[in-house]
């Protein structure tokens, strides 16, 4: 009688579920605390394991394992071990945990958008019994959630959705955006700037637009949320497929897109213009040069100057490149200078302009202590109602996290890490039972995901604003 008892409360208080995180990046610590705090077993798998046990020092319900994705028959066995597994490792490993779980007959949860090689594996998926919950963090995630439930709402009143616009941005907090960027890295610069040569599709208007990467920055746009912040907004990737995935065909505009702090994109235009986010090999930039070059000779050879002069260097940029007014061009150049790209400072070589520019930026550009990020997430909705009147509407987050310190925690890691955390609980309790690769992309899915996170304070803020 005891044991059956003692077996009921373990079920119910999850002891008795074990979840495998693979990764042990800066957004996983609060899903661990959460998952522990609920009584799941959580063993933290990362090639090094020093980071994995850093990442559960102090933390209960916690183990810790060195994994490498690539050892088939390790990832297999640690995968069968588990309820359910979490990856939270770069998106092109995902098809390959997926695959072990198949094997295991594990349930698996991500934060990355579905690709096209997980839908390859969603038969495979469907027949092993198994649930791939995915885009379930800030964007994707919480994005998804409340987007789902306005449409809903709308539609059930017999509306209509005529545009959709969805701006996000993990930036500093105004206070600590003390750099000609106004921006900080809190995760590898590289993915960041890739971001930046995406071509974009979107609806404007009833039509589809397209922006080739290299003139994405040109594209960037004031964007007026607060009367507080001086936002700019430019479209991020593909937009289209959202007429469908949100079930709004009426809509006549669909942006989904990103918000930096103005003066970003003008800097960053003038970098894409030099040929700083090229990935070509060049070999004065070799990791297996003696002597590492200095920046202004670096920066020299990289825009085709004719001296590694500051002079020269600089009328080579402006060749290349166009400024909006003279203030604008003193601006970007003073901050070209601040990050030492004309000095006599060696370079950090890493093979191309890309990931050498990416050294220095990490080294110039993270967060120093008691600094503090911030995030920005607002959809606004254009509505029609059935008898002809119209609305706007916007649903708006705005977090701050705490300053940084050894205990502390960012904005950006509650709002990926938290929303991930309750869906694993989800999934382990069988609120998300529906086989398959998932999104949370409706009601059923994603309305008791978001109630729940209301209970940890993290919530949309609606307002009709016309």
């Amino acid at each position: 009688m005891a044991q059956a008892v003692l077996s009921t409360l373990t079920s119910k208080l999850g002891l008795s579920k074990k979840a495998l995180m693979l990764g042990a990046g800066f957004v996983t610590k609060p899903t661990v605390q959460l998952l522990s705090e609920n009584g799941i077993e959580v063993t933290v798998a990362c090639r090094t394991l020093e980071h994995a046990e850093h990442l559960c020092k102090g933390i209960l319900n916690t183990r810790t394992i060195a994994l490498d994705v690539n050892d088939t028959k390790a990832l297999d066995d640690a995968v069968a071990a588990c309820d359910v597994v979490i990856s939270l490792i770069p998106y092109t490993f995902h098809a390959t945990v997926i695959k072990a779980a198949i094997k295991g007959k594990t349930n698996v949860v991500t934060t990355s958008y579905v690709s096209p090689a997980m839908l390859e594996l969603e038969k495979e998926v469907k027949d092993a019994g198994i649930t791939v919950m995915n885009e379930i963090g800030l964007d994707p995630g919480i994005d998804h959630l409340y987007a789902v439930k306005t449409i809903d709402e709308v539609h059930k009143a017999g509306g209509k959705i005529t545009s959709f616009l969805s701006y996000c941005g993990g930036l500093p907090a105004p206070e600590s955006s003390d750099n000609p960027l106004g921006y900080k890295f809190s995760w590898s610069s590289r993915g960041v700037l890739l971001a930046l040569r995406n071509t974009a599709k979107f609806y404007q208007n009833g039509k589809e637009t397209e922006i080739p990467g290299h003139e994405l920055m040109g594209s960037a746009k004031p964007y007026h949320v607060y009367p507080g912040y001086n936002f700019v907004a430019y479209a991020n990737r593909d937009s289209t497929p959202y007429k469908e995935k949100y079930s709004i065909p009426e809509a006549q505009t669909v942006i989904r897109g990103t918000l930096r702090y103005g003066g970003f994109p003008e800097f960053v235009r003038v970098l894409v213009d030099m040929g700083f986010l090229s990935e070509e090999p060049l070999d004065f930039l070799s990791t297996s040069v003696g002597k590492p070059t200095t920046w202004s000779e670096a920066t020299a050879k990289i825009i085709k100057s004719t001296s590694s002069s500051e002079s020269d260097i600089e009328w080579a940029i402006a060749s290349k490149t166009t400024f909006n007014n003279t203030e604008e061009k003193q601006r970007i150049l003073a901050g070209l200078r601040w990050l030492d790209l004309f000095s006599d400072k060696p370079i950090t070589p890493r093979g191309n302009p890309l990931d050498t520019l990416c050294a220095t930026l990490e080294e110039k550009m993270q967060y120093e202590e008691g600094e503090r990020d911030f995030v920005l997430l607002q959809h606004k909705f254009g509505i029609e109602w059935k008898d002809g009147k119209t609305e706007t509407r916007t649903s708006t987050l705005c977090e701050y996290g705490e300053p940084t310190g050894a205990k502390s925690r960012s904005a950006m890691a509650k709002l990926v890490g938290v929303p991930c955390a309750v869906a694993v609980m989800q999934v382990l309790e069988g609120k998300i039972a529906e086989k398959g690769i998932l999104a949370p992309l409706s009601p059923n899915i994603a309305d008791p995901l978001r109630v729940e996170l209301l209970k940890h304070g993290i919530e949309m803020k609606e307002k009709t604003i016309v």
